[in-house]
C-alpha cells in the first residue's frame, strides 16, 4: 500500500479477507498497524525500529517503491496485485504490464490494463475512462460523453477493441 487517504474501510476489508501478502511503504506501515493490519513486508532501506514482529524488509536499492514491490512480486511469482494508493501516475506502472495482472485503487476509482476485445458486465449509466488514448477504438455497450470518457447505455456487457498493445481503464468504485 502507497497510501489509502479517502479509502474505504469496507473495501480495504474485503480486500484483505483473503489474507493476501501486504506489502507497505513506512508511512502506511504506521496507519496500518494502528488499525491492526498484519503487514508482511517493509519497503524501506533503513533497517531502525520494528513496527510489528515477523516483518520483513523490502530494499528499494534506488528504485521507487512501486518498482521495487512490482519487481519484487514478479520475482516472486506472484500473478496479481491489487495497489492501494493515493497517487496515480499512468508510467510507473507501464514496464510491469505483461508480467503481473494490476489493478490500481485510487481516489474512488478501479484502474487495470486491459487487451483488446475485453468485455465487462457493468449496470447502466456507470463511468468508464480510458486512461491511455485509444487508437481506432470501437465500443459496443458504451455511449461517448467527453474525450475518453463514456458510460454504459443498459444493464450489460460492455466491449473495447483497439489497436495498440493495451489500455488502462478507470471505473468509479
Amino acid at each position: 500500500m502507497l497510501g489509502m487517504d479517502g479509502f474505504d474501510d469496507e473495501l480495504l476489508g474485503q480486500l484483505l479477507e483473503w489474507s493476501p501478502t501486504v506489502i507497505v511503504t513506512e508511512t502506511m506501515a504506521e496507519k496500518l498497524n494502528a488499525a491492526e493490519v498484519k503487514i508482511d513486508w517493509l519497503l524501506t532501506d533503513d533497517n531502525n525500529g520494528d513496527i510489528q514482529s515477523d516483518v520483513k524488509r523490502l530494499p528499494l536499492n534506488y528504485h521507487t517503491e512501486i518498482e521495487a514491490a512490482l519487481a519484487f512480486l514478479i520475482e516472486s511469482d506472484y500473478s496479481a496485485v491489487n495497489i492501494v494508493t493515493d497517487e496515480f501516475i499512468l508510467e510507473n506502472y507501464l514496464p510491469f504490464t505483461d508480467n503481473i495482472n494490476l489493478v490500481i485503487f485510487n481516489n474512488n476509482r478501479k484502474i487495470y490494463p486491459v487487451r483488446s476485445g475485453f468485455s465487462k458486465w457493468k449496470p447502466a449509466g456507470e463511468n468508464i475512462a480510458f486512461l491511455t488514448t485509444p487508437i481506432d477504438l470501437k465500443v459496443t455497450g458504451l455511449t461517448h460523453q467527453h474525450e475518453n470518457e463514456y458510460v454504459t447505455k443498459d444493464n450489460g456487457l460492455f466491449t473495447v477493441q483497439f489497436s495498440q498493445h493495451f489500455l488502462f481503464i478507470a471505473e468509479n468504485i
